[in-house]
């Protein structure tokens, strides 16, 4: 797996939470894949070949990140819709910036600013743990 860290800055932890809760996100985990009681039994006892991804996150702390990322919404709409779209959905930041018709690096400001207020809203979880 091809990981987006950067490296040597203030927000690494954050934007690598950010990295992995994508790739969480994007396997559905944490969103029941039926609604039959049933059914859930069923899957319970039959073997399920799944190729889920070596992401390395819990379900606590990526649900805590997606709470922080549906509450950055109120704060900016766009900037929420960057990290959304760069992490959750896996769009390159050029394809990002084209979609707003705004620059790359304007774009990558946007995305740092959204992980900084990120990086704020999840602290004290942080400090807890």
């Amino acid at each position: 797996m091809n990981t987006r860290k950067p490296a040597d800055r203030a927000l690494d932890d954050t934007e690598y939470l950010l990295e992995q809760w994508g790739w969480w996100r994007v396997d559905g985990m944490g969103v029941p894949g039926h609604v039959s009681p049933t059914l859930a039994l069923m899957r319970l006892f039959t073997p399920q070949a799944t190729a889920t991804r070596g992401y390395c996150i819990t379900d606590d702390w990526a649900l805590a990140i997606d709470e922080a990322v549906a509450r950055l919404l109120h704060r900016d709409q766009q900037m929420r819709e960057i990290i959304w779209l760069y992490y959750g959905a896996k769009w390159p930041m050029v394809r990002v910036g084209k979609y707003y018709g705004i620059s790359e690096g304007k774009t990558r400001e946007l995305a740092r600013a959204g992980v900084a207020w990120i990086d704020r809203a999840i602290d004290g979880i942080r400090q807890a743990a």
